[in-house]
């Protein structure tokens, strides 16, 4: 009985202590393993008379080079179009995507057209920042609102001129492999902290059994690929990335002041500190009376006379003493004593770091 719960106690302790470990996937990404911003020009049409307008005349322009292009010659004078709109495309591009993958898009309206809904992007190539192509982006627009009026009265739901399409972008290009051929990976954190890098590499090690991991700033942590798996790089990952390791966050308060929002990290500590905290209300009213004179008086006049009510008001709260090392729990529950209001509690834990005894950044947004 005694080896039983001794084992009972033993599990807790360890699932306990595990509660709160994340993994690696989640705490860090490995340098040159990261998203690619894309971005094109494109024109949408079949719109419903809600395209730009005679005034913008970028879709025009771009109409005529296009049926040049074609084959068929013509002015810009000549056309006089309304069902069309000159658009902006932006799409994703992941890391590892191949040629043939598709992605999709975000079709935003360049000019004054009331609405793109119902229209259909033609063929827009997507440009990376180093100029070259790596997608071409066509399909049907979807934006889930309408947009109809007259002369009297208009009628809108949601964005119409800002819309998506699905699967709309077929990769033509494919990003170099940032893992072949190396034997060195750089694994940036997400958020930079001395302790969260060294428990890294720590757990890293452990597993590997021999000196795999390394960090020589807090940011980032150097990993040598092991000779066992040499030309394996995508199993060293898969392995890796699945490791479990318990973050070391900053004591840190969020204030809001304009939502009333206060949000504290679990590190949080106050040294000894007396708080009260109440609030004095005056409130004044006016009540203007008329004086009248006497019936058949023949002295005196009509006057308005001031009347003024004066009422001061002061809430009575109790001096509340926090001790030192109290946590953001034993805080909490002092102040609910105090029967502050968020935005109570906003001035007080201001006026507890101005006095230097809130262990903690304060941050305000």
């Amino acid at each position: 009985m005694k080896i039983t719960v001794t084992i009972f106690f033993a599990a807790i302790f360890i699932l306990t202590t595990n509660a709160y470990a994340i993994r690696i996937k989640d705490l860090a990404s490995f340098e040159g393993v990261r998203d690619n911003q894309l971005m094109g020009y494109g024109l949408v049409v079949g719109l419903n008379g809600t395209g730009d307008s005679d005034q913008a005349k970028i879709q025009t322009q771009t109409v005529v080079n296009m049926l040049e292009r074609m084959g068929i010659t013509t002015s810009a004078n000549d056309i006089k179009i309304k069902n069309v709109a000159a658009v902006m495309v932006t799409a994703t591009l992941p890391p590892f995507a191949k040629q043939g993958n598709r992605l999709d898009v975000l079709v935003s309206s360049l000019g004054d057209a009331k609405s793109i809904a119902g229209g259909t992007l033609i063929m827009a190539p997507l440009k990376g920042a180093d100029n070259q192509v790596y997608a071409v982006a066509q399909g049907s627009v979807l934006t889930n609102s309408f947009a109809f009026g007259g002369q009297g009265a208009t009628a809108q739901k949601n964005h119409p001129t800002a819309g998506r399409v699905p699967n709309g972008a077929l990769i033509e290009r494919e990003l170099p492999n940032t893992l072949a051929g190396k034997s060195v990976l750089n694994l940036n954190l997400n958020v930079a902290d001395f302790t969260t890098a060294s428990r890294i590499v720590t757990v890293v090690n452990d597993k590997f059994k021999s000196p795999v991991a390394a960090s020589s700033d807090p940011g980032s942590v150097t990993l040598t690929i092991p000779e066992g798996y040499a030309n394996r790089a995508v199993e060293f990952v898969a392995a890796l990335e699945r490791l479990e390791v318990k973050p070391d966050v900053q004591a840190k308060v969020v204030l809001n002041e304009r939502t009333g929002t206060i949000v504290m990290g679990e590190n949080v500590r106050v040294s000894t500190v007396a708080v009260t905290h109440g609030s004095l209300s005056l409130v004044i009213k006016e009540t203007p009376q008329v004086s009248q004179p006497a019936p058949f008086s023949k002295t005196g006049e009509t006057k308005v006379v001031p009347r003024t009510d004066l009422k001061v008001e002061e809430e009575n709260r109790r001096l509340m003493v926090l001790q030192e090392g109290a946590s953001i729990g034993d805080v909490v529950r002092a102040l609910n004593l105090l029967g502050v209001t968020p935005r109570d509690l906003i001035s007080i834990l201001q006026a507890i770091k101005a006095a230097g005894s809130l262990q903690a950044d304060l941050s305000i947004i």
